[in-house]
């Protein structure tokens, strides 16, 4: 039991709210003492003055993230008093029309109560831009409204301009709003851009849109932004390996035998066939999230935990992977391509049969490689990548394989049949840690068994529910780049994804299994492991 420290009454701390300050948990009896302290602990962290603006306004990532994701921020504080939130779309709306969209959309996709002073105070900081995103007018009629907002909510002409639109459009956008001057920085004042995946189609696209984008912002102005790493857990990762001596002394070839991640998604593609088909499970994961994952988990300790020294260290990394050769691809990787089939009784149809689809479709909806990086660290240890559409379930997780014991002493006593210590870091649906390792079962003789030792968030108390874009987007308008993309980190991804796609264009159709939905993937997937038993699976 403990005190709220703003009413003072007692409360159970293992299920009330909860918040940290300065390495101290605080506990609270409801939401309103929670605000209250968050509120008067965020002052000093709030973003600073600003626009917020999104191009692609109408769309869907607006309305399910990125407005609901602002509203938490302003809940609790991190988002200072004076800003301003625009939105550019082609739709004939009017101020109120967009401001009517996006109360529509809050009250549907919200994952915290909007109290209605907070809206009240929200709502008039609304604004639409209507436009052409290829119409000179269009910018000059923006830059109007940023005059405009900073005269009337002191947003100190700083911008925070949000692509939420296909990638065809980043260079054209780019480029119109550094012709227009809406690039320009006079320091105090900042402008950052913010671009969603992919990054480019292949290698040289990605250093086309690089090269473009360097020619109207520089790099520090440039958020490529990856929700993945959104995620409590991905974020934990580098407290979880650095801030404890226990993990980092065996985080190395000497103990770890190999790493498993999966990212699996019980879906189809869900109506995205015009985006699927020309990007497919590996150009649409592997190469942006699991990459930038195993990047992450694998890196050498950076010198701080400045933006800039964490990502040098995952660039170096990045650059450690062994390109692999045509032979490489053909023996260390594997895709597939879900067929019709049922699930829990529900029939399914096949990719092909997917509305949009081209019924002769080669594009993967499944896909898993077999990866080495070439340092000191990780030398010999093979990293295991599987990710695809209509798999048995949804989840999210990085498994690392610790190495079995020299002398095997308690072979004969285990009464189940998991060996080696496993240290699963979940990343979704579930978010948490879990140690699994060996104990003796209780009893007169020697009975050995696998037990587990869990974190889960739940352990903090409750905890609001969030989008997963709060933390990015904080880190965009404090201009902390940690956790995205730099330029040379998309094209060392690119290095290792280019062979492994140029080989499977080059390999005949039959060179595509399909696997039944529901199932983990094509069972060539399993020959990927055969040295090491078989993929994990909770």
């Amino acid at each position: 039991m403990t005190r709220d420290p703003i009413c003072g009454m007692t409360v159970n701390s293992e299920n009330a709210l909860h918040a940290e300050r300065d390495g101290q948990m605080f506990y609270f009896c409801g939401n309103e003492c929670l605000q209250q302290f968050q509120n008067a602990s965020a002052v000093s962290q709030r973003a600073g003055a600003c626009a917020i603006v999104i191009f692609g306004a109408s769309g869907d990532l607006t309305k399910r993230k990125l407005l609901p994701s602002l509203c938490n921020l302003v809940s609790s504080g991190l988002l200072g008093e004076d800003f301003a939130i625009i939105g550019v779309g082609r739709r004939e709306w009017s101020d109120e029309d967009f401001r009517r969209q996006m109360r529509e959309a809050v009250s549907e996709f919200a994952t915290q109560k909007v109290e209605p002073a907070l809206w009240n105070d929200f709502e008039p900081r609304l604004r639409y831009c209507r436009g052409a995103y290829t119409d000179p007018a269009t910018y000059q009629k923006l830059n109007a409204m940023l005059v405009e907002s900073d005269a009337k909510h002191h947003t100190g002409s700083n911008a925070l301009l949000y692509l939420s639109v296909p990638p065809a459009s980043f260079e054209s956008i780019a480029q119109h709003l550094h012709v227009n001057g809406l690039l320009k920085e006079t320091p105090p004042v900042w402008r950052r851009l913010v671009i969603e995946k992919p990054f480019g189609h292949d290698l040289a696209s990605a250093r086309e849109l690089n090269v473009t984008l360097a020619s109207a912002l520089a790099e520090s102005q440039i958020f490529r932004i990856d929700h993945y790493l959104g995620k409590e857990t991905a974020q934990n990762l580098l407290v979880f390996r650095l801030g404890n001596s226990m993990i980092e002394p065996v985080w190395n070839r000497t103990f770890i035998d190999h790493v498993e991640i999966t990212a699996a998604e019980a879906i189809g593609i869900e109506g995205r066939a015009a985006f699927y088909e020309t990007a497919g499970a590996f150009r649409d994961m592997m190469q942006t999230h699991m990459l930038m994952m195993l990047a992450l988990i694998t890196m050498e300790p950076p010198a701080s935990l400045s933006g800039e020294a964490v990502r040098n260290e995952k660039a170096k990394l990045l650059e450690a992977i062994r390109i692999p050769k045509p032979e490489d691809v053909k023996r260390d990787t594997v895709r597939g391509q879900y067929g019709m089939g049922q699930i829990n009784g529900k029939p399914i149809v096949g990719y092909r049969e997917e509305p949009g689809v081209s019924p002769e479709s080669t594009v993967e909806t499944f896909a898993a490689a077999k990866l080495w990086v070439d340092n000191w660290r990780w030398a010999g240890v093979p990293f295991y990548l599987r990710t695809g559409k209509r798999l048995a379930r949804r989840v999210t997780e990085i498994i690392v394989h610790f190495k079995s014991p020299p002398l095997s002493l308690f072979g004969g006593t285990e009464c189940s049949p998991l060996g080696p210590n496993l240290l699963i870091m979940h990343i979704q649906p579930e978010e948490g840690i879990t140690l699994q390792m060996r104990a003796k079962t209780p009893g007169p003789t020697i009975r050995t068994r696998a037990v587990t030792l869990d974190f889960d968030y739940a352990q903090f108390g409750k905890i609001a529910p969030t989008t997963g874009y709060e933390k990015l987007l904080y880190d965009c308008l404090t201009g902390d780049p940690t956790l995205f993309h730099r330029a040379d980190m998309v094209e060392a991804a690119w290095k290792v994804a280019d062979p492994i796609l140029n080989t499977w264009a080059s390999l005949p159709s039959e060179h595509l299994p399909v696997y039944a939905p529901g199932s983990w993937g094509p069972t060539e997937a399993e020959h990927l492991l055969a040295g090491e038993g078989h993929w994990w699976t909770a």
